[in-house]
């Protein structure tokens, strides 16, 4: 089968990763995404993407990938992967929330609570109009920020 992307790199290119490999600087991805870039250069070992695959222990899928992540977005996102444009999960809480949240838990408990749960913090905060919904986990790491 023809190969869709084919990976030729420059000659500094090259001895960037084997650089990499060398002094394994980076973490173990970017090492192996090295090793696996000098294996599928057309004029260097020009590996099979089984046999690379096969050699270090991933998946053809993940060499074909990392081929055509060098041909589309250029050799330092292939070597060094994507950064993350915005974190798994937002915060669901600003800093002013947040200083609510703590003047809250600061405040005396209800009547006929001697101190207060996180689920009962969490209610009194929705009660209170801060947030419309929140977790008692939210607020145990809001208040562990602070400790």
């Amino acid at each position: 089968m023809q190969k869709k992307y084919i990976v030729r790199l420059s000659e500094s290119e090259r001895n960037h990763l084997e650089t990499v490999i060398k002094t394994l600087s980076g973490s173990s991805q970017k090492v192996r995404r090295a090793q696996i870039l000098l294996k599928t250069d057309v004029t260097g070992a020009n590996w099979s993407d089984q046999c690379i695959a096969d050699a270090y222990n991933c998946r053809r899928q993940t060499v074909e990938n990392l081929r055509r992540r060098l041909v589309e977005e250029g050799f330092e996102v292939a070597l060094n992967g994507k950064k993350r444009s915005r974190p798994p999960t937002e915060k669901l809480l600003d800093g002013e929330q947040e200083a609510q949240v703590i003047a809250t838990r600061l405040g005396s408990p209800p009547a006929g609570y001697s101190n207060w749960s996180l689920r009962l913090l969490a209610r009194k905060v929705v009660e209170l109009g801060i947030v419309e919904t929140i977790s008692h986990e939210t607020v145990r790491q809001t208040l562990k920020k602070t400790a």
